[in-house]
């Protein structure tokens, strides 16, 4: 029986295009920096475009990649993410000094990391993929080689992602032990191997490994930190796409985890959600820093999505997918706008820096309020229509004393929010920090992610209807 590759097209793809860009700046001497950019962009864009249209002989590809619409939905959701980063970085990396071959390769080789992780059926190939995407981030988040805070970010995120693969490989091995499988329905739907105690050890390892990358509380303490060292748009890229492939990993476990691994599970993520949403909230009250107030909210919606996966069994997947969608897209443009105002040396971050920008440059401050309103969950925005499906799938599933505690954290997080959009409008100009012109790729980027936030916030039963089909097409164990 021949093996039919089709399916594979958007993997083989990201591999070619980030090969072809480390060889092009190898014998290239000039190393254009533009052609690096059309390189990486037209693969990323050709990942999407294949996920999107070839069609599959199989769902399931040799026992170890998901290839049906589940794992394509994600692939085309994590390279929409590539292409609005690169978008974003041009103008960036050529005024920060880090524009090269290894920016855009990384860049690329990363997103193929964070499709493996989304798509993997096995535990090895999930394994390869989340270690492959981290290895890449470890380098892009201190590409600026000159820059103390971007060293020091690279190393704590190396040395925490170091702490976290341990703990992962050594939870994936005990479960190997315990179920003598791989595939990971067949360890997680079957205990009969060994001891469930045992594979419940297991599987706790392998949650906090997944929680060091996830920012879950208390494993989080890495966040401010690194998304502050980070370059801007690097931190829009690892905010989002990271988050993004590892959630739709969690949700592939949770729906394959059998009713007695569930039932000793769901307190746990109970607990861990209500104290990430209540941690992340509380901590960006106080911070003055932008980029830090955003590390920490990311941290809270961490534990939104954490909160649902409680009612995935329930029918709250499609749900939690669209608000994964809606995330990506949020954070992708607070960071990335971020960065456009960023001429000098170090990113805007202080309060203060952003007095009077929503009149000196009223464009990029109306999307940058846009995705923070989105991000309070306020209407019209996409952040309000996925949180009222977030609490009304976790209302359904029962877990009221859960849903209040989050519907509260929404509330107070509306404070930290605001107070970024008072100091675009309702402070005193001054004298603006210098701020680059936005060129053709910013402003598309922009346009993108306003129309997709007012689009999804007010007409989003398309893509609800897209979702339902995708989740009904995922096996559940019982």
């Amino acid at each position: 029986m021949s093996t039919d590759w089709t399916g594979l097209a958007p993997i083989l793809i990201l591999s070619g295009g980030g090969t072809l860009i480390f060889l092009v700046g190898a014998f290239w001497r000039r190393r254009p920096a533009g052609l690096l950019f059309a390189l990486a962009l037209a693969t990323a864009a050709a990942a999407g475009a294949a996920s999107l249209w070839l069609p599959a002989a199989s769902p399931n590809f040799e026992g170890m990649l998901d290839l049906g619409g589940y794992a394509r939905f994600f692939t085309v959701l994590l390279m929409g993410i590539t292409v609005i980063t690169l978008l974003f970085l041009p103008r960036y990396s050529l005024g920060h000094g880090f524009a090269g071959d290894e920016l855009y390769a990384l860049l690329i080789f990363a997103a193929l990391g964070m499709v493996l992780t989304a798509a993997g059926t096995n535990w090895v190939i999930f394994f390869l993929g989340l270690e492959l995407m981290s290895l890449a981030l470890y380098i892009l988040i201190a590409i600026r080689k000159g820059e103390p805070l971007g060293n020091e970010a690279g190393l704590k995120y190396f040395i925490m992602g170091a702490v976290a693969s341990a703990f992962l490989t050594f939870g994936l091995a005990l479960l190997y032990a315990m179920t003598g499988t791989l595939d990971i329905a067949g360890s997680l739907a079957g205990t009969q191997a060994g001891p469930l105690a045992v594979v419940l050890l297991a599987l706790a390892l392998v949650l906090t490994g997944i929680g060091f990358k996830i920012s879950l509380v208390p494993f989080h303490l890495w966040t401010p930190d690194v998304y502050q060292g980070s370059p801007a748009p690097i931190t829009a890229f690892l905010s989002t796409g990271s988050k993004v492939a590892l959630f739709a990993a969690l949700l592939r476990f949770c729906l394959a985890a059998s009713t007695p691994i569930w039932d000793y599970a769901w307190p746990l993520l109970w607990a861990l959600a209500a104290i990430t949403m209540a941690a992340g909230n509380l901590t960006a009250l106080y911070q003055t820093h932008v980029k830090r107030i955003l590390a920490y909210s990311s941290i809270a919606q961490m534990g939104y999505l954490f909160m649902t996966l409680l009612a995935v069994k329930t029918g709250g997947l499609p749900a939690l997918m669209f608000y994964l969608a809606v995330y990506a897209i949020m954070d992708l443009g607070a960071f990335g706008i971020i960065g456009t105002f960023s001429e000098g040396e170090e990113d805007l971050e202080d309060l203060p820096d952003y007095q009077g920008l929503g009149y000196s440059h009223p464009w990029r401050a109306a999307i940058f309020a846009t995705c923070l309103i989105s991000l309070a969950g306020l209407p019209p925005a996409a952040g309000f229509m996925g949180k009222l499906l977030l609490f009304r799938a976790v209302l359904r599933a029962d877990f009221f004393i859960l849903a209040v505690l989050g519907i509260l954290t929404v509330i107070l997080s509306i404070y930290y929010y605001m107070n970024v959009v008072v100091h675009l409008y309702m402070h005193e100009r001054g004298s603006p920090p210098p701020v680059f012109a936005a060129d053709l790729a910013i402003s598309l980027a922009c346009a993108v992610i306003l129309a997709a936030i007012l689009g999804l916030g007010i007409i989003p039963e398309p893509f609800l209807k897209l979702i339902s089909g995708l989740a009904a097409s995922l096996p559940q164990a019982v």
